[in-house]
Parts: C-alpha cells; structure tokens; sequence
C-alpha cells in the first residue's frame, strides 16, 4: 500500500485513496492548526500537560518512496505554556531548560518508514540543552484536503516518549511517601497540519 492510502471499515467502499503524486512535494507547519504538546507524570499522581505556542517547521512528502520523506522542527522554548505562569517561569529557569543559553529545541529527521495503511514512523536528532539524542516519533496520516482558501493541507497526529535525564533535565525533589515530583518518563505529542508550499 502507498504513501498516505488508508482503509478503514467506514470508508474503503467509498474514499478513494489519495492522488499520491498530488501529495509529493514541500509543506509547511501552520502553527495556528498545530500543537506540539507534552505530558509529565507530577508527584507519582497526576499529569500535567503542556505545549509549546512559537515554533516552525518542515514537511517534505515522496508519495512514491515515504523513506525520502522527511521533517524539521524548530521551538522556541520560552514559548513553553502549562497554564501556570510560575510553573512556567521554572521551566524556563536553570534547573530546566535553561532557555536564555538555549532559547531552541530543534528535531531534524534521519529516518522515513512506512508501517502499513496509515502508519509512520519518522526517526531523527532531538536537541535540547546541546545535547542531540535520537527520537522516534510514530505518526498516523489523518488526511488530505483544499481548504477553502485554496492550500493544499496534509494532517498528521503522533507520539513519542523520551526519558528527560537523557538531554540532561535531571532537576528533580523527592516525596515524603516515595518518589520523586516530576517523573523521567515524558509523552510527547504532535497535532500537525502542514500546508504545501506554491509551486
């Protein structure tokens, strides 16, 4: 099955599969309909979730070959938002991110793979505090559209998790009763509609 095809038991009577060499080409994230989030375990009993409002990207599409395809991804990491201003404010601070040294979280893809029907998964360099470690990100093909403005739009949903202490975010208090207050263990996810460059 190609790039991007997909059946399910609702739809594969009816949706044909998509123009594969429509959909070959250069994309760009569209922040305003992407999210790029993040879950962390806090005091061994509850998850907070967060996400990252500046960022840009990249998306390059072979509909005939998915190994050539590939990703960028750029964070502005002061642009990190929990919904709480000091939680914010701490991981900005030098017990986290350290984001006055390095205000980037960069991902650059190494990796393409087509899994079957709708699945992906893309490999690469994940930087954060200079330190570049590989991350995998399994992705789902959610779909192809014209919006009525006339862009070519691709969707994507995926996950990924990544130990922090591997990119040196050790800062951690223990409990009273056990544990620590943040956990290692971080899910990372990605909400991603990209749009196709102009020829």
């Amino acid at each position: 099955m190609g790039i991007f095809s997909r059946k399910d038991d609702t739809t594969a009577a009816t949706e044909a599969a998509p123009d594969l060499t429509a959909l070959t080409g250069d994309y760009a994230l569209d922040p305003a309909h992407t999210t790029i989030g993040f879950v962390a375990r806090h005091a061994m009993v509850t998850n907070v979730k967060g996400s990252f409002q500046e960022f840009s990207g990249t998306l390059h599409l072979d509909g005939n070959d998915p190994s050539a395809s590939s990703a960028t991804l750029d964070v502005s990491m002061d642009s990190i938002d929990t919904g709480n201003a000091d939680r914010d404010g701490h991981l900005k601070s030098a017990d986290f991110f350290k984001t006055d040294e390095f205000p980037q979280m960069t991902f650059r893809s190494t990796k393409a793979e087509a899994l079957g029907g709708a699945d992906y998964r893309i490999t690469g360099d994940l930087t954060i505090l200079g330190t570049t470690r590989p991350l995998t990100i399994d992705l789902e093909f959610n779909g192809a559209a014209k919006d009525p403005f006339g862009n070519e739009r691709v969707g994507f949903e995926g996950k990924a998790e990544i130990l922090r202490s591997e990119w040196g975010l050790t800062w951690n208090a223990a409990l009273e009763t056990g544990g620590v207050l943040v956990s290692d263990k971080i899910k990372l996810t990605f909400d991603v509609s990209a749009v196709k460059n102009a020829a």
